[in-house]
């Protein structure tokens, strides 16, 4: 039987870091959103858990009663959002949802967690993928020592991965995700660390079938990168991508307005400068030279002294995919299908997920009266556009 390819959402939009929440969304929230998709269909999720969370379910009794729950009403978890370790919508999460790195054994021990409960979930047969974090938020280089341990921790979670396979036949892989800002934030950063830490240090086959890549086409193209490129760099190195998060950016082209709309729409963005999440932003002048901010607040304060005339700007804040344009703000929705374009080139990439976690601090107009009918649009949108990709 062939490997079942997914589409889904993440359920990191959602609150709730304990696993009494985490079911309670589930209940009202996955099970809305299904509904308004078709009851009679599967529905895919990309579950996240919290530490805390993952902790209580590997309880002796705990999964068994969590699988029956999920089973039941046909939610799929084929994938696992194991980035945010902790309460991932507290009042200000900014540089907390990159703790702890990977040089900390508590990162390690909840992505085993995390494989433990997802083998349980999956159907037999399938495979299964887990993102994780890009080492560390990378303001500051990590001692030889950090990279040592970060570099020990992924090769010990590798050899736990193969005896998983060995023992069951199960396949998961974890797939590294590349972001604005962290230590690990281009292709060529993720490339880097593959062929100059990993696979001097253990079996590059081994490696590559455990290790993998979550491309986020959000971050991508927030650093300015062209899909196509991202997917033949990682191909060429012989890295595969374990799954794909769907996700766009704002962006600001500064040349294709007038002086009066540029004050209009850097007084449009300025909304977007919330208290909750790291909003990374990169400016591109005429020339193609990049200037980067670690949050959209330093780059409205330098655009305060000049206003920009002919810079893009692209702001890494997860808008709803089926947006291409909002008053005179646009999104990098065209990057998603530069990304679905490609796609048919690569077929043993199977897990798609929306990854729009920021509707509770979007602007009041961009939201639904229903967060399930937001999430559920999306959802919609992608699997049409999917469609639409394999067709031709």
């Amino acid at each position: 039987m062939p490997i079942q390819s997914w589409t889904g959402y993440c359920t990191n939009v959602h609150a709730g870091a304990n696993l009494e929440q985490t079911e309670s969304n589930l209940n009202n929230h996955a099970a809305r959103v299904q509904e308004i998709l078709g009851k009679e269909q599967p529905l895919g999720i990309g579950l996240w858990l919290s530490s805390s969370t993952a902790a209580a379910l590997v309880e002796p009794g705990k999964l068994d009663a969590f699988d029956e729950h999920l089973r039941t009403r046909k939610w799929i978890p084929y994938t696992f959002n194991g980035f945010p370790f902790g309460d991932f919508h507290k009042n200000i999460v900014k540089l907390d949802v990159y703790l702890p790195t990977w040089w900390q054994t508590e990162r390690l021990t909840y992505t085993k967690n995390l494989v433990t409960i997802l083998d349980r979930l999956l159907a037999p047969g399938e495979e299964g993928s887990i993102s994780t974090m890009p080492l560390a938020w990378g303001a500051d280089q990590p001692t030889e020592d950090q990279w040592s341990l970060a570099t020990s921790n992924l090769l010990n979670l590798v050899d736990h991965l193969q005896q998983l396979e060995q023992q069951t036949g199960r396949l998961i892989y974890i797939c590294i995700e590349p972001e604005p800002g962290c230590l690990l934030d281009t292709t060529e950063d993720v490339i880097e660390f593959f062929q100059n830490r990993l696979f001097p240090a253990g079996n590059p086959d081994q490696i590559r079938r455990y290790l993998r890549v979550c491309h986020d086409v959000c971050h991508a193209a927030v650093m300015f990168e062209d899909q196509s490129t991202v997917l033949s760099k990682y191909a060429e190195a012989g890295i595969l991508i374990g799954k794909v998060q769907i996700s766009s950016a704002i962006e600001i082209r500064f040349a294709d307005l007038n002086e009066n709309e540029r004050h209009e729409v850097l007084a449009e963005v300025a909304q977007f400068a919330e208290d909750r999440y790291m909003h990374q932003t990169t400016v591109r002048d005429a020339a193609g030279n990049l200037t980067y901010y670690n949050d959209l607040p330093f780059a409205l304060e330098a655009a305060s002294q000049t206003v920009p005339q002919d810079e893009t700007w692209r702001i890494h804040f997860h808008m709803p995919i089926y947006l291409d344009q909002f008053g005179l703000l646009k999104t990098t929705q065209a990057h998603i299908f530069d990304f679905l374009s490609e796609i048919r080139n690569y077929p043993d990439i199977r897990h798609f997920e929306v990854e729009t976690y920021a509707w509770g601090v979007l602007p009041e107009e961009l939201q639904h009266n229903e967060l399930a009918e937001g999430i559920a649009q999306e959802v919609h949108w992608l699997r049409q556009q999917l469609s639409h990709s394999q067709a031709h």
